[in-house]
């Protein structure tokens, strides 16, 4: 979901973001489930995808060399990067902790080792939806959604 929200906020924001997707525990391959694909249709402002061309992804050593930054939405998806990929430490936090703890007027850089440096805490967990009913799927939907979006703000004050 996270990565759609960050597509539509790069696109309506004009960033200069590559976004990529990747799970820690996937069947490479599989489509997105029915729910997800709801969920993320009932959001405003989501803009346009094609959700039926999305496939899962397992997050690799490419993924994590390509990346500068990774953010995950519950304290053992940063814990289970960290242990498989050591060099991701200081990049692998959780964005409601970003949101959160990440300081203000500091280059991005520097929010991001900040919170990196802190253990993730479960309190900040977006926990995954998985087996949930239709509004288990929206409720995760918004929740991340307002985060990506605080996210964006946070950093684009930065980047002016």
């Amino acid at each position: 979901m996270l990565g759609y929200m960050f597509e539509s906020l790069v696109e309506a924001g004009g960033f200069d973001w590559s976004i990529r997707t990747a799970g820690i525990l996937v069947i490479e391959g599989s489509a997105m489930s029915s729910r997800t694909r709801d969920a993320l249709l009932a959001l405003s402002d989501m803009g346009e995808h094609h959700y039926s061309g999305h496939r899962s992804h397992q997050l690799s050593t490419d993924d994590v060399i390509w990346a500068d930054a990774i953010l995950t939405s519950e304290a053992s998806h940063v814990d289970f990067v960290r242990s498989n990929f050591p060099e991701a430490g200081s990049k692998t936090v959780q964005i409601h902790q970003f949101v959160r703890e990440a300081p203000l007027d500091t280059p991005f850089e520097e929010q991001l080792a900040t919170v990196a440096s802190r253990e993730p805490r479960s309190m900040f967990d977006i926990e995954d939806p998985a087996g949930g009913d239709q509004a288990t799927y929206n409720a995760c939907a918004m929740k991340l959604w307002e985060l990506a979006q605080v996210f964006s703000t946070i950093v684009s004050d930065e980047e002016r």
